[in-house]
């Protein structure tokens, strides 16, 4: 199987698990952003990231900093719905 094909269904087993009401407000929380035409202005797989500097446990950290010793991959999470 794909990893795709892998994605998919557990994206369908999970969906099921999800109330009809939670799905609703996530629906409309979707379509908010797509009007909001903010997925227009992300970035995207392959687009060079602005830079910004984080805190770490050993102190602040910045992209450049990262990337100076190599390719870096970011990735976020959104949290729990």
């Amino acid at each position: 199987m794909s990893l795709q094909a892998t994605l998919d269904a557990m994206a369908a087993a999970s969906a099921e698990k999800i109330p009809a009401d939670a799905k609703a407000v996530m629906k409309g929380q979707l379509q908010g952003l797509i009007d909001s035409g903010q997925a227009g202005r992300a970035i995207g797989v392959g687009d060079v990231a602005p830079g910004f500097t984080l805190k770490g446990p050993d102190g602040e950290i910045s992209l450049g900093e990262i990337t100076a010793r190599g390719p870096a991959v970011l990735t976020w999470f959104r949290g729990s719905w």
